[in-house]
């Protein structure tokens, strides 16, 4: 890989985009309550609500970014996972896959804290929303999430590791569909040609191929207050640089936390566009935010924490080729650094994303973002309790 080249710090300043700004969200918490916290405006929307599981599909008015359409089941029935078994051909009801596969609209709920260890991958239909809030819900050990040629999915609230590779063989996709599979890479969650997905407060971690990819066009997305540790590939936004169709691609990546452990962070975006606003980046091995085939990425308040390395410091990193790089609109507005860090930007003209006035939202100071992302991950929610 080449080494990526650097420009004087000050063209940030210069290049720097500005996007729409509304009001901070705040949370106050009941009488009687845990203390007061700042909360960033996704969780303000509904984590206020103590009485939030007896109105869990108000979560699906609170997404903001490119997947603010994602409703994933809000107009569906509850169906409540009893069994964390699996079978890949002929689910039984009460099994996660059994829902996910529907035809109709479906709030998919826990009935108890469980470990799902999947023996092929879990093909998600449109208009589902797995929520895993009042229970520990871990997916792992086994071939994990793959939303393929669908829409309107929601996953909330539950934890994804140690995905494995998944077999050949015969996957049930619908009631009345199945077919052969060649095998899933190890992907956390795989998204492939589907739009209007929100991914929220999950743990992603350790998995044999990325943890969560977005290719082959998928659009309208939104990856928001989810913590990632301990992996090589994080997130891949582009199938490959020759892919054209990603063009496309349109990805909020919002008030999450990257954590320790991880080699290269917001991983590679080709060709698409990535809104990266309020994350918090924690000693990276490798970069930050990297990318090839001339996407545009936006970086918007976040919070660099370098590695103590001193050849480790730059939080971007381009995949040349030989047209070069200068002309990609990379920029930083609002960013913080830290112990070294640096961002090079590069290109002309606007690059902020365009939202409609209900993908909108506030994109606080970089300084803001540990106090943002402070509940990233599964919340300890119980029926009984505020999240």
């Amino acid at each position: 890989m080449a080494s990526s080249p650097s420009l004087p710090l000050t063209l940030a300043l210069v290049l720097a985009c500005t996007s729409t700004t509304l009001v901070l969200g705040s949370y106050n918490p009941p009488p009687n309550s845990y203390s007061k916290k700042i909360m960033n405006p996704i969780d303000s929307c509904w984590r206020a609500n103590s009485m939030w599981a007896s109105d869990r599909r108000a979560l699906a008015d609170c997404v903001v970014g490119f997947g603010k359409d994602a409703v994933g089941g809000k107009y569906g029935a509850t169906y409540v996972v009893t069994d964390p078994s699996d079978d890949p051909e002929s689910p039984k009801p009460g099994t996660l896959r059994y829902g996910a596969i529907q035809e109709k609209p479906l709030w998919i709920i826990f009935a108890r804290s469980m470990v799902i260890r999947l023996k092929n991958e879990l093909m998600m239909n449109s208009y589902k929303t797995i929520d895993g809030r009042g229970a520990k819900v871990e997916i792992a050990y086994g071939p994990c999430i793959t939303i393929q040629h669908v829409s309107h999915v929601i996953i909330h609230g539950i934890s994804i590791h140690d995905c494995k590779p998944g077999n050949q063989g015969i996957v049930r996709d619908s009631p009345i569909h199945m077919g052969h599979r060649r095998g899933s890479d190890g992907d956390a969650i795989d998204i492939f040609a589907s739009t209007d997905i929100w991914i929220d407060h999950c743990y992603l971690a350790r998995c044999t191929d990325g943890l969560i990819d977005v290719i082959h066009a998928s659009t309208a997305i939104t990856i928001s207050n989810n913590y990632f540790s301990q992996h090589d590939k994080v997130m891949l936004f582009g199938h490959d640089d020759n892919n054209l169709e990603d063009k496309s691609i349109k990805v909020t990546v919002v008030f999450n936390h990257f954590g320790p452990g991880l080699f290269d962070v917001s991983s590679r975006v080709r060709l698409g566009y990535a809104h990266v606003a309020n994350n918090r980046y924690d000693q990276w091995e490798m970069y930050a935010i990297g990318g090839s085939a001339d996407p545009t990425i936006f970086s918007e308040g976040n919070y660099f924490m370098a590695p103590n390395s001193p050849d480790i410091k730059q939080v971007t990193k381009r995949e040349v080729t030989s047209s070069g790089w200068k002309n990609w609109k990379w920029r930083s507005s609002r960013d913080k650094f830290f112990n070294g860090a640096y961002f090079v930007p590069s290109g002309y003209g606007s690059c902020a994303p365009g939202y409609t006035k209900a993908q909108s939202f506030n994109v606080a100071d970089g300084s803001m973002v540990p106090a943002l992302t402070a509940d990233a991950g599964p919340l300890g929610c119980t029926a009984s309790k505020a999240c």
